[in-house]
């Protein structure tokens, strides 16, 4: 395989890579799931159950998507 074909497929996959590098350091997958403990004020956790309501989404879904976009 030539080094340009290489440094295509690695750009194109750039994402994929990245957690696979991750992957080996931490032995932890991005997508994997993990319970956690936080303190919210009770406003905070009243306009998450609207939030909910509404999305019928769950409340770490919504908090997860406020995170990370």
């Amino acid at each position: 395989m030539r080094l340009d074909e290489i440094n295509k497929i690695l750009k194109e996959n750039k994402e994929v890579f990245e957690i696979l590098e991750n992957y080996d350091r931490t032995r932890e997958l991005p997508f994997k799931r993990k319970r956690i403990d936080i303190t919210l004020s009770i406003g905070a956790i009243n306009k998450l159950k609207t939030i909910k309501g509404k999305t019928g989404k769950p409340i770490s879904q919504i908090i997860e998507d406020k995170i990370l976009n």
